[in-house]
This record gives structure tokens, sequence and C-alpha cells, in this order.
């Protein structure tokens, strides 16, 4: 029988994992490790429950809380402080440092402890911000594009691929998201372990607290739902800013593949997103909002560029295709967003004491 932790559990991305796993696989142990940190994660309790999770609370930053779990066949590592704006102003650095960084050593010491599958839930951040905010763009009316002419390698109008140069800064959460990644490197090489590394784009779906600086798409329609005003913010304050997106079923699809074939996964790093045909510029999810909710919300703009801000992501997933033959995203933009409206409804007293 299986044995699977999922970090992070209690947050959007860890919590559907285990809710949905447990789900197809009756017969495995699902465990849910999360400190409760994120407000609204306690939402998710009752549904871990419901599904036969076992809920451990504990700190992944706490080698203790981590070692105390006891051998497991995989791990997934979902657990992060996943804005782009961590670490800046007086806060400082330590808590997105600790958390992502020194929490996935804890994690990765317990797998090679155990010898279990490490399954790594990276970002698309790790990309420098400098040079995506180099690409050249073609402007429409309601998007930025990317042109068919570009200066640096490992970016075609597909999107952003695995050969796109690492130099430069990229924000505290993914700077610490990239140092695992070159953890888990040496951790395959040196102890033999199993690992897969997953650069997400943006994950979307219900039961995302959104939030200004992350999970925007979700933030969005909250904002619609809850008739709040909203902002454009950087390269024109008009809205044209463009990012894939990815159903958060799509991401449980992937990840239950992976866990199924161990050996064929290690060592493995792919970009996973929705690419072009699953992206929407904020102008564009204003309207499909609207168009959803039945409300138009006031939204204003602010040109000033905010740390981590840029005009453009789309994923090239063709490495990933390659590896599970044909993959790509089964659900349309317009599908997660209405998922996260159906999910809005149908909670909307809890969400929005959370919102």
């Amino acid at each position: 029988m299986a044995r699977v932790l999922i970090t992070g559990g209690a947050g959007f991305v860890g919590a559907n994992l285990a809710v949905s796993l447990a789900m197809r696989h009756p017969d495995w142990e699902m465990l849910a490790l999360d400190s409760l940190y994120r407000r609204g994660s306690e939402l998710n309790l009752p549904r871990l429950r419901d599904a036969g999770v076992t809920f451990l609370h504990g700190d992944i930053r706490v080698r203790e809380d981590v070692a105390g779990v006891g051998a497991l066949t995989a791990i997934v590592e979902c657990s992060a402080e996943p804005s782009a704006l961590a670490g800046v102003g007086a806060r400082g650095p330590g808590y997105v440092v600790h958390t992502n960084l020194l929490g996935a050593y804890h994690c990765l010491e317990l797998a090679r402890s155990s010898g279990a599958q490490f399954i790594f839930l990276s970002t698309s951040r790790v990309y420098p911000i400098a040079r995506l905010r180099s690409l050249n763009l073609d402007e429409t009316e309601d998007r930025f594009e990317l042109a068919s002419h570009q200066e640096l390698p490992g970016v075609t109008r597909d999107g952003i691929s695995e050969g796109f140069p690492l130099e430069g800064a990229r924000t505290l959460y993914g700077t610490t998201k990239l140092a695992v990644e070159l953890l888990i490197a040496e951790y395959v090489e040196t102890y033999g372990l199993r690992a897969v590394i997953d650069r997400f784009g943006v994950i979307a779906g219900p039961w995302q607290m959104g939030k200004v600086d992350q999970g925007v798409f979700t933030y969005w329609m909250l904002a619609h739902v809850f008739d709040r005003p909203l902002r454009y913010i950087g390269f024109g304050a008009t809205g044209k800013q463009v990012r894939d997106l990815l159903h958060i079923e799509d991401a449980v699809d992937l990840v239950e593949t992976q866990l199924a074939q161990p050996d064929a996964w290690t060592g493995a790093t792919v970009n996973v997103g929705g690419g072009r045909a699953c992206s929407l510029s904020l102008r564009e999810t204003s309207e499909l909002c609207a168009e959803i909710t039945g409300r138009r919300v006031p939204v204003s703009g602010d040109p000033a560029l905010r740390p981590g801000d840029i005009p453009l992501y789309l994923s090239d997933c063709s490495r990933l295709s390659n590896l599970v033959q044909g993959w790509r995203p089964r659900r349309s933009a317009d599908r997660i967003l209405e998922d996260i409206f159906s999910w809005i409804r149908d909670n909307e007293a809890a969400v929005r004491q959370a919102f």
C-alpha cells in the first residue's frame, strides 16, 4: 500500500492533490502536513477529513515535524511561500527562505531516509525577471503576444521552454525554488533519489484563496462576485499582460502519472502550464468574469511596476508532451473561471470571510 505525504497539504494545490488522489486511490494512505499559516487554509480541513486524508499539523521549517512523519512511498512537496513579493519591504527574507529552502531540505532528507519518490512543485518564477521583460512583444487590442523574432534562446511564439537562460534575479520566491532544484539534482546524483521537478505556471481552480500577489485569476473572480474594485498595474496600465493558466485537476492528473512511474520520471525537469491555448490577459479576464457573473466592477490603472512584474509568460510544454505523448491541458480557461465561480457561489459565506 502506498503511503504518500503532501506538504502544504491544507493549501490550494496540496489540499486538492490530497483529496483527489485519496478519492482516486482509496487503498493509498494519504497524509497532509501543513502549518495553517496561510489564511483560508483551515477551510480545507473538513475536505481532507471527509476524503479520508490524515491531517498533520506541523511546520516543514521544523526538522522534527517532518522527520516524525515516518517512512513513506512518496513525497509531493507543495509547501511554499508563493508570493512574488515575498521578502520585499520591512519583513525581510527570513520566512520565504526558511520555508521554501530549509523546509524543502527537510523533506529531501525524509525522502532520502525513506527511499521515497520526490515530486517537487517548482515554478515558472525560476526564469529571470529582466530577461522576461526584455522579450520582443506584439501588442493587440486586448493582449501582448510573443513576437516571432526573439533575441534569447528558449523562447518561441509558443512560450518559454526549459532552455531559457537562468542568469539574473528572479524574486526571492523564484530563487528559493531554483535553489531547491539544484539540491534535488545533487540528491539524484549522490543518493539515487527518484525525483522529478515540475515548473508550474499559474495553477487555478476551486478552493484557491486568491490574493493580489498570488492566485490572480481567482482574485479577479472574487472581486467580481463580491463587487470590489480592481487595478491594472504596470505595462501601460491597460491590463494587457498575459499569463497561461492550468486547472488544478490537470495538475493532479500529471502528478498521478508521475507517482505511477517513479523511475521513468527520475531526473526530469519540465515546464507545466496551459500554454498559449489556455492563457488570458487581465483585460480578457475582466470580460470573462463579467460575462460569467453578470457584473462589472470598476478597474483603475496604475502604471508603476512592482518587483517581479512581467508582461507575459507562456509555458512551452514540448518536453513534457514528449515524455507523456501528446500531453496537453484538458480544461480551458473559460472552464477554469466557470469552476471558480461555481465554487465561490456554493461556499459564499466562508469564502467571503477569508477574502
